[in-house]
């Protein structure tokens, strides 16, 4: 099959590519490399540089390369700056990649994965979220995904393009030749094992108040390799309706059992700082990931957080300064 992978330089978007490669579908790598890296981008892909917003070059790539299906990972993530900045994300989010979805239409390509989030429900009613949970984001972020979502339904309806959103929960760990490089780096694991390398002077933990079993927020992480996995399932499994599915462990671990894990791993001690929370932080996200596994028939291979620590941790110490570092 030959994809092509918007945000493919990024943390995800470079595994996918990488597993992609490994199955025998020829990628296109479109990414603008303001927060992707060069070198996170496998030798077997063709890499365009380019933006989203840009519908002459986009157009022009999905022709010349025959495309068959794209997967949209191009986005902003981060909860707590878009609840600083709203409209950074409203526009990146959502407007430009109409653009995307406009060349798509032009060039007669019909198949779309989007890169989503569980952010789209917001605060959990059920323990485990599955897809029928109502949608109510708590941040500008979740909510500037699900706009998207509904974006893509009217897309379907008027164009035909047929689409998966897959809805994450906290990717994490690294494959042996990639892993997380975000800068800044705001995302809990990395944090961590940052302070372990001695990086970064502590850890914080964001609130310490909520009805958890130990006060501290509790989040589901998913291994990278087996998101990339469900990705394949995806694209092979999309047919004449589009799909939702939730992408995560099915297991909760707090922000202290994270914390714990990453010193068991690392055999390193570090300083925990505990501070107050930050706005839009639900105290707990877990999902419920029956669907894929049911209709695509997913399956975990790396479910155990001290597996995914572990995998992430090796990349870091062989990758102290990320990508292009020392």
């Amino acid at each position: 099959m030959k994809i092509l992978i918007t945000g493919g330089a990024g943390y995800i978007g470079s595994i996918l590519t990488e597993k992609c490669l490994e199955a025998g579908d020829e990628v296109i790598v479109y990414d603008n490399l303001s927060t992707g890296h060069r070198e996170a981008v496998p030798a077997g892909a063709a890499l365009v540089v380019g933006d989203v917003a840009d519908p002459g070059l986009m157009t022009a790539t999905l022709r010349k390369s025959r495309v068959e299906a794209v997967v949209h990972m191009a986005g902003f993530i981060e909860a707590g700056e878009s609840m600083i900045d709203p409209g950074k994300y409203f526009r990146n989010n959502c407007c430009r990649p109409v653009e995307l979805l406009e060349a798509m239409v032009s060039a007669g390509v019909d198949r779309l994965l989007f890169s989503s989030t569980a952010a789209v429900y917001g605060n959990p009613r059920t323990e485990f979220l599955d897809e029928e949970h109502p949608q109510a984001p708590t941040n500008a972020y979740g909510q500037s995904k699900l706009f998207f979502e509904q974006m893509l339904d009217w897309y379907e309806r008027i164009h035909g393009i047929r689409h998966a959103a897959l809805r994450y929960f906290n990717a994490a760990g690294a494959t042996a030749e990639r892993g997380e490089d975000h800068r800044p780096e705001t995302h809990l694991i990395p944090l961590v094992l940052k302070t372990a390398l001695g990086q970064r002077q502590r850890i914080e933990i964001y609130g310490t108040d909520y009805a958890t079993p130990d006060g501290t927020c509790v989040r589901d992480y998913i291994h990278i390799a087996d998101l990339a996995q469900a990705h394949l399932l995806a694209l092979r499994g999309l047919g004449a309706e589009s799909m939702h599915y939730n992408l995560g462990n099915g297991k909760g671990y707090s922000v202290r059992e994270v914390i714990e894990t990453a010193r068991e791993v690392t055999g390193r001690d570090f300083a925990v700082r505990e501070s107050a929370r930050r706005p839009g932080d639900p105290a707990v996200l877990v999902a419920s990931s029956k669907r894929i596994e049911s209709e695509l028939g997913w399956r975990q291979e790396y479910p155990e957080l001290k597996t995914i620590v572990a995998s992430a941790w090796e990349w870091h110490q062989r990758h102290p300064g990320g990508y292009g570092g020392s």
